[in-house]
């Protein structure tokens, strides 16, 4: 199968693309090549090859979930650049 002048034009109107008149050729082969390739594919015998959902058989490490003692609010504000009523200071980033 290959892709013609008119398919291209076909093909830019129901995606709603505007394609200058010098590039309609430059389109053809891009899609030509691509056609190409997936003909490739095609041709190859995959009735062996067993589905895959990554390419690579990785496995995810995950640790433990254990409940582990957290900061206490005087623990995190102790090292705090400004604090004030149990809260971190910050400069003021919104403008009225």
């Amino acid at each position: 199968m290959s892709v013609s002048r008119e398919d291209i034009k076909k093909i830019a109107r129901l995606a709603q693309l505007h394609i200058e008149e010098e590039q309609y050729d430059q389109y053809m082969r891009q899609l030509n090549a691509i056609l190409g390739y997936m003909e490739k594919l095609n041709a190859l015998d995959t009735n062996d090859v067993t589905p895959l959902m990554h390419s690579q058989e990785l496995q995810n490490v995950m640790r433990e979930d254990t409940v582990r003692r957290s900061l206490t609010q005087e623990e995190a504000l102790k090292n705090a650049p400004g604090a004030g009523n149990g809260f971190f200071r910050v400069p003021k980033v919104v403008k009225r």
